[in-house]
Formats: structure tokens, sequence, C-alpha cells
């Protein structure tokens, strides 16, 4: 009877810790006592997340504008091409000799099995100025260069104003300046005149940048034959261009020094232009490196932020937290609560940041005429961190929320 009596009380007792048992939080209870701090002190919010916002802009930005010049980079070399290669003199085995390039040279590059498209330039030794009257040691960094009708079309140059040298006008007095030669010599628009070895020339046309062969941007162009003609030159080449095919261009390489010059192969120097474009692009985010370190210093300094934030709310709100353990809240339910705002805290300074980072690549690309690119990773990185930041900020005050005694908690406030 006694035993029955027994086990009647534990029944009792435990039916009694069910009742008191307390609730469980779903999702939306979390998210509602989570978010009732941040609801209460907008302002205190919106400057705690200013600093994770700067942070994770800085990094996306920094990320962004990288990639988008290296898209960029990219697109021109599609645009050039990376199969062409340049045969230029090389350095003489015996010292003080010139080397230089046969005069049949481009003609014989041009028999290599996958060469495509020739075409060549020669050094001459002339300046060029605006008038006669400018001293003749004032040449401004322009070079003078004997040129085939072939090279733009091999180049995939393009001629932006004017026309480029054909059959007639490249046996006259007839010059095509680059770029970077015509902004240096004033000229704007073809139909000019130049003073260019002891003469005037006429400019017929200027060149659209090119890339590749920056030297060419540097030079005066001057006819083949028209060279010969009228600047004494003699006919050999000093750099000779190809255009092959993609899969052949290693194997044009190797024999391309000895088909120049059979007799002194080590005497040619073979260069692939495109190898300077794939490197920049490849090393675009090499100076990003600092910003990055900068940006995530920052983001460190928003978390230390949101901590001071949270453990200030932890102090303002005793009577709310021991009101809320004296009604049966357990302490893993408010580590939960504060460690939801925090990280909600947190995740409005994210999302304010990758939104200002990717306005300010697309402000950047745009100026600039670049495509504008921010890569997934760097987005998806960026507000993983913050909610990594967020977590870890919120841990101390969280549990230093559920420490605190119902009693003590109501008495103090």
């Amino acid at each position: 009877m006694s035993r029955d009596r027994g086990t009647a009380r534990n029944r009792d007792r435990d039916t009694a810790r069910k009742r008191l048992r307390a609730a469980r939080l779903g999702p939306r209870d979390v998210l509602h006592v989570g978010s009732s701090g941040l609801r209460s002190r907008p302002m205190r919010v919106v400057l705690s997340a200013l600093g994770i916002a700067i942070g994770i802009a800085t990094m996306i930005s920094v990320v962004g504008i990288s990639a988008s010049s290296q898209a960029q980079l990219l697109r021109e070399l599609d645009k050039l091409g990376t199969n062409l290669l340049v045969a230029s003199p090389g350095e003489s085995m015996f010292s003080g000799q010139d080397v230089r390039l046969p005069e049949d040279a481009a003609g014989m590059v041009g028999r290599i099995k996958g060469v495509q498209e020739v075409g060549a330039t020669a050094d001459l030794n002339a300046t060029v100025r605006r008038n006669e009257r400018i001293d003749e040691g004032d040449t401004g960094g322009i070079a003078v260069k004997a040129t085939t009708a072939d090279l733009l079309r091999v180049l995939r140059g393009e001629v932006r104003s004017g026309n480029w040298l054909n059959a007639a006008t490249g046996r006259y007095p007839s010059v095509v300046l680059g770029h970077v030669s015509a902004e240096r010599l004033g000229i704007t628009k073809p139909g000019q005149q130049v003073w260019l070895g002891g003469r005037y020339f006429t400019v017929t046309g200027i060149l659209a940048p090119l890339p590749l062969v920056p030297e060419i941007e540097r030079s005066a162009l001057v006819g083949w034959e028209g060279a010969k003609r009228l600047l004494g030159f003699e006919g050999h080449p000093t750099s000779v261009y190809e255009r092959s095919d993609d899969a052949v261009v290693q194997d044009v390489r190797k024999v391309m020094a000895a088909t120049v010059d059979p007799r002194n192969p080590q005497n040619v120097k073979v260069t692939d232009p495109s190898s300077a474009l794939r490197a920049k692009a490849a090393t675009e985010g090499a100076f990003s490196s600092l910003l990055l370190g900068l940006g995530g210093i920052a983001l460190l300094v928003g978390g230390v932020g949101v901590a001071n934030t949270m453990i200030i709310s932890v102090l303002e709100r005793r009577y709310e937290i021991g009101l809320r353990r004296s009604l049966g809240a357990t302490r893993g339910q408010i580590r939960i609560q504060f460690v939801t705002e925090s990280l909600m805290l947190s995740g409005l300074g994210g999302l304010a940041g990758v939104a200002l980072g990717a306005a300010a690549t697309g402000v950047y690309a745009h100026t600039g005429g670049l495509p504008w690119v921010v890569p997934l990773w760097a987005v998806g990185g960026g507000f993983g961190a913050t909610l990594v930041i967020g977590t870890v900020a919120g841990l101390y005050p969280a549990v230093r929320a559920s420490r605190l005694s119902p009693t003590l908690a109501l008495h103090a406030a």
C-alpha cells in the first residue's frame, strides 16, 4: 500500500515537472525576441552596423574592381589574340657587333607551317617633329619606322581616323601616326603635315590604341618603299610580326629564330607580346592585398562595436532578462535571444556593405569603361564573414545575460 502511494507521488512529481518545463521557442519566436532590442534602439543599430558595412563595402569593392580590371584585360586578350610572335635582333656573341635581320626575314617566316600572316617594321635613322623650327633633339620619344603594308592586319589594329598606308601612299612622303605619337605632335586629324627626315610628310592616318605593341603607338610609320626612296632605308627589318594557328604557336616559336637567321639563330630574339597582358591579368589583384587587409581590420573593428553594443544592451535590459527568467525562460533561451540579436545586427551591416561595395564597383567600372564584375564568392564570403563575426561578438554578452540571476536582475532594475 505504501509502495503504491510512493509511486503515485513520483508520478505526480514528474507531471508537475513537465508542467513547469519552459516552453520551446520556435524560429518565429526567436526572430521576434531577437529583433526586439533592435527595434527599440534604431539609431544605435545604424551606428553599430555602420562599422560592419564599411568593412564589407571595402572588401567587396576591392575584389570587384580587381575582377573588373582582369575581365577587361582578358577581353582585350580575346580581341587581340594570343597567337602573335615577334622576332627581333638579339645580343651578338661578339661584343660591340650590331645584329641585323636578313632582308627577306619576313618572307622566310611566312613559309613556316601554320603561319597565317606576316608583317615587319624597321627602325629608321630619322626624327619626326611638328615643323622644321623645332629643335632636332626634341623628338618627344617618337620613333620613325618603315612598315610593310600587311602590318596593321597582322596586329589586328584599327585606324582611328584616316587611312592606312597602301601601295600608292607607301611610296610617297606619307606617314601614319600611332595614337600616342599623334598626341605628342599635336596632330588631331589626317591631312596635317609633320617634319620628318628633312622634309614634310603628310599624315594619312592615326591609329587606335594597340596594347600588345606599345612601340607602334609611339611611332611614325612610313611605307617600306617610301623609306627606301626618301630616307635611305637599306631594307633590313628590325621586327618581324607573325600570326599563326593557336594550336601551333609554340611549334612556330621553336623554329622561328632558326628560320629568320639559319646561320646565327642565337642572334634572333623571339617574344610573345600577349604574355605581358596575361601576366598583368594574373597579378592584377596583387596590389589589392593591402586594401583587403584594411577592409578586414575595419570589419574587426565593426565586430568590436557590435560586441560593445550587445554588452551595453545586456546592462540596460537586466529588468527584461530578470522578468523573462522569473517567468520560466531558460538560460539557453536567453543566450539564443542575444546571439540572434547580434547576428541580425551584423547581418544588416553585411547587407548594406555588399550593396555599397557593389555600387562602388559599378561606379568605377562605368567611369573607366570596364565590365562590371562582382564575384559571387566575394559576396558570399563577405556576408558569411559578417555572420561569423556577429556570432563571435554576441557570444560573451549572451552568456553574461544568461548568467544573470532573476532576483538580482529585478532588484537592480
